[in-house]
């Protein structure tokens, strides 16, 4: 169930916003008292708070991150339009949702959001934070951040500061956003048109060459229309249409794009070199988005990390697709003990093979 978080004290931005309050809203699995150990999933660039909804091959009854062993949390990031302060929100000052009017907002900004709600839930030690993409951003500052709070992060698909490469895959969905009149009109329902075709950007970064032969080939070779690849891409654009606001994918893109770990900590090498965290860094071998070689570099430059490969046609999402890959990386890493308490996991707890 969606809880929320109403904070009355002050919330200044990086960029220097002031919100007199910000509201935060979070799903809990597991018991909080148990003193079981605390699985902080951070979500990605649409995502929700309920990873159970959105990640069932990993969070869930059964699952590698179970809330019988496991107490999982997950709030939805600063920005967002699912129950945390964002551009759908009312402006306190005009009495309207801020849409284009609300400020810039970075991945530091979203921990810092994070960091009231541990507060609140008097969370002392995460045993494990795991994000992808976005959230991946998130785990990594709240390392840098908050030194010994974390014992764990897994960083799936992405890098310590956002890539030219990945900047420009968010523009151009930018730019599809203002190139839809209504969108500029700011209003609630403006922008539809224009998020239909960013979303479709944002699809072919995400996917790989492979996936899309593999998923939408057509073979009647006498088509001249219908094809099955423009199709996919109109039917995701809907998809996100009926649950997300052109604002507030505007809101997260700037975000995305303000990462950068060394801004203000002497660069990137240093700010890595600072984190005591034991980092399992995750690349998708067909990653168009964050290479695998990114990746890799990053986890070079962490003193307690190691890079892992996982097998996948599907690209930046085959943190979402791939089931067994992901989760054989996760169990086989070297956890504290006790922490999987399902047998069938132990059973591969161990496996050094998928280490590079």
């Amino acid at each position: 169930m969606l809880q929320t978080l109403k904070t009355d004290k002050p919330f200044t931005t990086e960029s220097g916003y002031t919100f007199p309050g910000i509201e935060i809203g979070y799903h809990v699995y597991g018991d909080l008292q148990s003193g079981s150990p605390v699985v902080w999933v951070c979500h990605a660039l649409t995502g929700n708070s309920d990873p159970l909804e959105w990640w069932p091959n990993l969070c869930g009854p059964g699952k590698t991150f179970d809330p019988r062993y496991h107490t999982i949390v997950c709030a939805n990031v600063l920005g967002s339009c699912y129950g945390t302060t964002g551009a759908t929100s009312i402006n306190p000052t005009t009495g309207k949702p801020f849409l284009l009017e609300f400020p810039l907002i970075t991945i530091r900004d979203m921990v810092q959001a994070h960091e009231l709600l541990r507060q609140h839930l008097n969370i002392e030690s995460i045993e494990v934070i795991i994000g992808a993409s976005l959230g991946a951003f998130q785990g990594m500052e709240w390392c840098i951040m908050n030194p010994g709070l974390i014992k764990h992060l897994v960083f799936i698909a992405a890098g310590a500061r956002t890539s030219p490469w990945a900047k420009a895959f968010n523009e151009a969905q930018r730019m599809a956003l203002e190139a839809d009149p209504t969108f500029l009109e700011n209003t609630p329902e403006g922008g539809k048109a224009g998020l239909r075709a960013a979303r479709a950007i944002g699809m072919i970064s995400y996917r790989s060459f492979e996936a899309f032969d593999k998923t939408q080939y057509d073979p009647e070779e006498d088509k001249m229309e219908g094809f099955n690849a423009p199709s996919y891409l109109r039917y995701q654009g809907n998809k996100l249409v009926n649950r997300y606001s052109p604002y507030a994918y505007l809101t997260i893109t700037r975000a995305f794009d303000s990462h950068d770990v060394g801004r203000h900590r002497g660069g990137v090498k240093k700010a890595l070199g600072r984190i005591t965290t034991k980092v399992h860094c995750v690349s998708t071998e067909s990653d168009i988005l964050f290479p695998v070689e990114e990746v890799k570099q990053v986890a070079e430059m962490i003193p307690h990390a190691t890079h892992h490969m996982m097998k996948s046609l599907y690209g930046h999402d085959g943190f979402l697709v791939e089931k067994e890959g992901l989760e054989q990386i996760i169990q086989s890493t070297n956890w504290d003990e006790n922490f999987f308490q399902d047998p069938e996991f132990l059973k591969i707890k161990n496996d050094s093979s998928l280490n590079d």
